[in-house]
């Protein structure tokens, strides 16, 4: 489902505090500063703002895809948030957001953004996955996210 690598555990937040869009973002901008991006959380954050000006990130079902281009890394990083309370996030159906989960590209990756972006929303797309996140721990949520489901089918 993603690229191997994009996500880590260290990058998942489960249950967590954040109460508004802004808060939101800066716990994102944390977690990927975390994640080996080699950027101050407060760089990040800038960037993630920026973004989320120029439109909503928030999507239909709860869930909200923050992501901003980042000048000086060379791969791109992801953070998940599953929120204790949902947040408004001027989603597209005005529901507020539980399920976040943020991306951060190098700034000359234009392609790769839009194929990660196009990536993420077709599996929040998906009310299973969501379901799925909505109940997993962390490894749960990591396995979920990196496309090898702790459920198996029959």
């Amino acid at each position: 489902m993603l690229p191997e690598g994009i996500i880590a555990l260290d990058s998942i937040s489960i249950a967590d505090p954040a109460s508004s869009k802004k808060r939101v973002l800066e716990q994102a901008a944390r977690l990927l500063a975390g994640t080996g991006a080699d950027q101050d959380a407060e760089a990040i954050f800038e960037r993630l703002l920026e973004r989320e000006r120029l439109g909503s990130t928030g999507l239909a079902g709860g869930v909200a895809l923050p992501h901003a281009r980042m000048p000086g890394i060379k791969e791109s990083h992801g953070a998940f948030l599953r929120l204790a309370e949902p947040v408004d996030f001027d989603a597209l159906d005005g529901q507020p957001v539980d399920l976040v989960f943020a991306l951060l590209v190098p700034e000359e990756a234009t392609e790769e953004h839009l194929q990660l972006l196009s990536a993420l929303a077709r599996m929040f797309n998906e009310a299973e996955l969501r379901e799925q996140l909505r109940e997993a721990e962390p490894e749960q949520a990591l396995a979920i996210l990196s496309g090898h489901s702790t459920t198996h089918a029959a």
